[in-house]
């Protein structure tokens, strides 16, 4: 068994989770400085946990989520959406078909995800609103 990591400095994570809304550069300056913070979450209360890519993805922050993506972040279904995986967005939901109702970082919903990633992910958007009328 391997020594488990330390603990994150908890402003350093509050940070670069809040960076990751909206400043890529100062991303890519923690992320040099401490590697672990690529999956490091923030709870900002009540159980609304927030990671860099699931901050980057419910704003639709495009370069900053394929960043931490190319840097070892977790993929999840909201960065999908955004991004337009649709490929991705759909074998998920086709295997559990309830995750589209499923609410991201401060119960943002699974479509609002997908509407943030602008023309490259009109297709999942499209997707997501045809299992609505189901």
């Amino acid at each position: 068994m391997t020594d488990r990591p330390s603990a994150l400095p908890p402003a350093l994570v509050h940070e670069f989770v809040g960076k990751s809304h909206s400043d890529l550069d100062r991303v890519r300056e923690l992320l040099e400085q401490e590697p672990g913070l690529v999956n490091a979450s923030w709870n900002w209360g009540g159980g609304d946990w927030e990671t860099g890519l699931g901050a980057a993805s419910h704003v639709g922050r495009r370069d900053i989520a394929l960043y931490l993506l190319e840097n070892g972040a977790r993929p999840d279904l909201f960065a999908a959406a955004m991004l337009g995986k649709l490929n991705v967005v759909r074998a998920i939901l086709e295997e559990i078909p309830e995750a589209r109702h499923a609410i991201g970082p401060h119960g943002i919903p699974l479509l609002v995800h997908a509407h943030m990633g602008g023309e490259e992910a009109e297709a999942v958007v499209a997707y997501l609103e045809s299992l609505e009328d189901e």
